[in-house]
């Protein structure tokens, strides 16, 4: 009886030596590749023939951008999730569900063996291995990179000798990109002061390339769940799917350099790593959807929600997402956005995307009946002296006693 081996499939030297030693091995191989937002047509055309070449017995694509907003990217979003406060976590997001499509197509066909091509030195063997014994429990999970600890260069000897050609990287980065944005890893990356040069970046404009002059643009949200973009100019604002939504924000803010960041932290494995990224779409969303927060959630709100957001996202980082807490604070930040529903107005210009305004018909600002620093109907002089004094009251006695 033949054994079926459902291998996540990138097109890329590690998988494509994956696809052939496993036939090697007498597997079938069925290759397949998860469309996170990372393939243009060319792409995919590229992968479906890379396995071909490697005489995989079935390939299959999956477009996974739906999936990937609907089940990590909204709750991100809503916990305005960013690892060391500036990385939107592009790449942990779109793993679990890459993982999550194998293993389940690797079930329907009855797969002996899922199997990606992580090395040992990385996150993603962890995220992959996770969510592989999660979702297909008895399975085995095969890594031939990760067991047989190869180069590169011994990799693309074995593939010549055996006629398949992958041409070796022109450059000397990594590059992971997704509908959330890009990571890049390689070269100055690996110092902790290196500076990646532009010619670097794959998802925003080069420095000469960008157009002059700020523009302004708008965002509907309903319930957390960015809805609507257009032109604040009056160009019109167009309902557009989640997805459809951030693939034009990644064009209109990364035309003009915004979302580009360095992120330092700790790896998975405990050591630390740094890694340069391009997130124009999440930089411009994360902004907007936390100002229109600010209008509409309570203090308290805010408070437990930045804690435990901030837990949310660690935990996906981390590939704790089958953890069972996740869904608890899964149902908590969508509780929280019920009334996180409105309009916000950024100005995109030169590396810089900067809120201008929300307004909701959810908002706790009410000018009618008081402005800060200017007055009030809610309450008297008499009774906002009387406030301050009880209010001061702990610290006074504090400093009695000292």
């Amino acid at each position: 009886m033949v054994r079926i081996a459902a291998l996540a499939f990138s097109g890329g030297l590690d998988t494509t030596y994956c696809a052939v030693f496993l036939r090697e091995q007498g597997y079938a191989v069925h290759a397949v590749a998860v469309d996170t937002g990372g393939f243009d047509d060319d792409e995919r055309r590229l992968i479906a023939q890379r396995a071909e070449a490697a005489k995989a017995a079935a390939f299959r694509l999956i477009d996974a951008r739906a999936e990937l907003f609907d089940r990590t990217l909204k709750h991100l979003l809503f916990a305005n999730a960013l690892r060391g406060d500036v990385y939107p976590l592009c790449v942990s997001a779109e793993r679990l569900v890459q993982a999550k499509c194998v293993a389940e197509y690797g079930r329907s066909v009855g797969a002996a063996a899922l199997v990606h091509g992580s090395t040992g030195a990385g996150n993603d063997q962890v995220r992959f291995d996770l969510a592989f014994r999660v979702l297909a429990p008895g399975v085995e999970v095969v890594t031939p990179i990760r067991a047989q600890a190869l180069s590169r260069e011994a990799e693309m000897k074995y593939l010549a000798d055996r006629g398949v050609s992958i041409p070796p990287k022109t450059g000397v980065y990594s590059v992971n990109r997704g509908l959330w944005g890009a990571t890049i890893g390689g070269g100055e990356t690996h110092k902790s002061d290196g500076v990646l040069p532009e010619s670097a970046y794959v998802l925003t404009a080069l420095a000469a390339d960008r157009p002059a002059g700020p523009e302004e643009v708008v965002i509907d949200f309903e319930r957390g769940v960015p809805t609507a973009f257009g032109d604040a100019g009056g160009g019109g604002v167009e309902r557009l799917t989640p997805v459809a939504l951030v693939e034009r924000l990644n064009t209109r803010a990364g035309r003009r350099g915004i979302g580009r960041g360095m992120h330092v932290g700790d790896t998975i494995l405990g050591i630390k790593g740094r890694v340069a990224f391009e997130a124009p779409a999440a930089t411009v969303l994360i902004a907007a959807h936390r100002e229109l927060e600010k209008l509409v959630l309570s203090k308290q709100q805010q408070f437990w929600k930045r804690a435990l957001g901030d837990v949310y996202g660690a935990n996906v980082h981390e590939a704790r997402f089958f953890d069972p807490v996740m869904r608890d604070l899964e149902t908590f930040l969508e509780s929280s956005q019920r009334r996180v529903t409105g309009r916000v107005t950024v100005r995109l210009e030169d590396r810089i995307a900067t809120v201008l305004g929300a307004t909701s018909p959810h908002s706790l600002m009410n000018s009618d009946k008081a402005k800060y620093g200017e007055g009030s109907k809610l309450w008297t002089g008499e009774e906002a002296a009387a406030f301050c004094k009880i209010y001061g009251v702990a610290d006074g006695l504090q400093r009695t006693g000292e």
